[in-house]
């Protein structure tokens, strides 16, 4: 069976923000009997959750000895129940239009058929796939690609009334 292989720990460089003597071989705790880790920090899942959207790979890839994947799971998770997510979503939209400017003139709203094996709210038999779990995802994007609202449907859903809700998902 093949092994797989682990993304390299962080390098000095990358740690920097983390301050002096707080890289992974600090967060490790000898004094519990388990040698459990403290919580990691926020900005450390924050930089690796980045790095996942960024490269598009899967979790297990960017974990570390800091970090663990299940660790950026959970965290991604609470954020996303507390609404963090969704703010952060809106803040990153309007920075991208101050810095570089969104190209509105011309949306672009399209769908694609996804698996969906482990089902979910917004999983249904796919016209595609066998039957299979999937999901629709209805994207609007500007001008230049940048993704700027989203809905999920059962993957059997036709576009059309997606249209409506996919235009009211655009962030103010």
């Amino acid at each position: 069976m093949k092994e797989r292989s682990r993304a390299r720990p962080a390098s000095v460089a990358h740690r920097a923000h983390l301050g002096p003597g707080r890289g992974p071989a600090a967060l490790h705790n000898d004094s519990h009997p388990l040698g459990h880790h403290p919580q990691s920090p926020d900005r450390l899942v924050f930089d690796k959750l980045v790095q996942i959207l960024v490269f598009g790979c899967a979790y297990h890839r960017i974990a570390d000895a800091a970090c663990s994947g299940t660790t950026l799971r959970r965290r991604r998770d609470e954020w996303i129940a507390t609404g963090i997510m969704e703010t952060l979503a809106t803040l990153v939209v309007a920075a991208y239009d101050r810095m570089i400017g969104l190209d509105s003139r011309d949306l672009a709203v399209d769908g694609c058929v996804t698996k969906a094996p482990w089902g979910g709210e917004a999983a249904g038999r796919s016209p595609v796939d066998r039957g299979k779990q999937g999901r629709k995802r209805s994207l609007l994007v500007e001008g230049q690609g940048i993704p700027l609202g989203a809905v999920l449907a059962p993957a059997a859903r036709h576009d059309s009334p997606l249209l409506e809700p996919t235009l009211a998902s655009l962030a103010p």
